[in-house]
């Protein structure tokens, strides 16, 4: 099967052997192979399925461009100048009275890590709206492993049984358990490969998916649509019905505040972390920094982003804040001040943290052990740092109420 994606690259990596017992590698560009295609085409280092040998050069040169595009995890997010660019999610059907998915208690089932912020924010707001019942929970295992290994060299998200013997990562370091899992029983799936595979999709499996068990599809994997639609869609079966993260005359504030959140902190901590260059690590952190600077200031004159009420775009905020010191500090170079350092920050995470519906959903040993044990190019040895006692901290008490 040609594999799929939704990028495009400029260049297809080929690696060939040939009859020789050393290896031969070659850059051949995607647009330019005929010149490859007969003498290398059943010999290259191809996932096992696209192997030749090819009947014609165009042939090869498609598979050759779909090998190198298909997939891939965010760490392949990264443009000329190393600077990484997060590619926008691919299913973004809605759920909505009427339409082609509606509302029903038990149809839907979602698929998160607890490590990922963006699958934290879905979690969250699924849990503030009490939809434990409404809406189905697969927890994947934090650490990455080969999702394909006979086919190539992609990692990423697997299932596991908490029960299940520990894992190390993907270089055979460390040994970290599946605490807090929750295997994948409605499709009995092994990890999030299998599961995009499942409906002929080849690309990103990412988290969080919002599933289908009915249609047997994805409805949607953009965690800022799907928290919309839990905040609002499934309010006939909640036990919250009357909480609204999305408070009428709040939007215009939301926007303009998500405007430069998103890009420069919920964003911008994984554009540091994941930068390949000087100059695109040293834009990030600017950004990041002045945009704390920012947030600071605003938090000294309002309780919540928006103002008086707690919305979405506070969610959105927390799940960054809550993993800042535990590690971007550390993993993503985000050094220049630590949260703890910011008094209306801090004290405005501790709110948000007490409320019980929000800590609950916290699992900091998923949250460090991914980030640490999952990117061998950033953490060969797969050493967790102790860290900083941030929950501890979030523990104390806040002084948010006075505002």
């Amino acid at each position: 099967m040609l594999q799929t994606c939704s990028s495009t690259v400029s260049r297809a990596v080929v690696h060939c052997r040939l009859n020789h017992p050393q290896h031969l590698k070659l850059q051949v560009p995607a647009t330019h192979s005929s010149i490859a295609w007969k003498k290398f085409g059943s010999a290259c280092h191809l996932p096992l399925a696209c192997r030749g040998p090819f009947t014609s050069k165009e042939t090869f040169r498609r598979v050759v461009s779909m090998s190198a595009e298909g997939s891939r995890s965010a760490l392949a997010e990264v443009d000329k100048k190393g600077a990484f660019i997060r590619k926008d999610s691919t299913f973004r059907d809605i759920i909505k009275e009427g339409g082609k998915f509606p509302p029903e208690a038990g149809r839907y089932h979602l698929y998160i890590s607890l490590a990922c912020p963006w699958a934290h924010r879905c979690y969250i707001v699924r849990s503030m709206k009490g939809l434990e019942d409404v809406i189905g929970l697969s927890i994947v295992h934090p650490t990455w492993q080969y999702t394909k290994k006979e086919v190539d060299d992609h990692c990423g998200w697997v299932f596991r049984d908490p029960e299940s013997e520990p894992l190390s990562n993907t270089n055979g370091f460390g040994s970290f358990d599946a605490r807090e899992c929750i295997p994948d029983s409605i499709n009995g799936t092994s990890s999030m490969r299998e599961l995009y595979n499942s409906i002929g999709y080849e690309g990103k499996y990412s988290v969080p998916v919002l599933w289908d068990k009915k249609e047997k599809t994805i409805v949607n994997n953009e965690s800022s649509e799907i928290v919309c639609m839990f905040n609002s869609a499934f309010n006939a079966f909640a036990k919250n019905p009357d909480l609204n993260l999305d408070p009428i005359g709040t939007q215009e504030a939301q926007e303009e505040v998500n405007s430069w959140i998103y890009p420069t902190i919920n964003n911008g901590v994984y554009r540091c972390g994941f930068a390949k260059s000087q100059e695109a690590y040293d834009e990030a952190v600017s950004e990041l920094d002045a945009s704390l600077d920012k947030l600071e200031e605003l938090l000294s004159k309002q309780r919540y982003v928006t103002g008086d009420k707690l919305t979405i775009s506070d969610i959105r905020l927390f799940v960054t804040l809550v993993r800042f010191d535990e590690v971007y500090v550390v993993y993503f170079k985000t050094n220049t001040k630590a949260l703890r350092e910011y008094p209306n920050i801090l004290n405005y995470m501790r709110e948000l943290y007490q409320i019980p519906e929000i800590q609950k959903t916290v699992s900091m040993y998923h949250i460090k052990t991914h980030y640490f044990t999952s990117h061998p190019t950033l953490n060969h040895y797969a050493i967790v740092p102790k860290g900083s006692n941030t929950l501890e901290i979030l523990s104390m008490p806040h002084n948010r109420t006075s505002m």
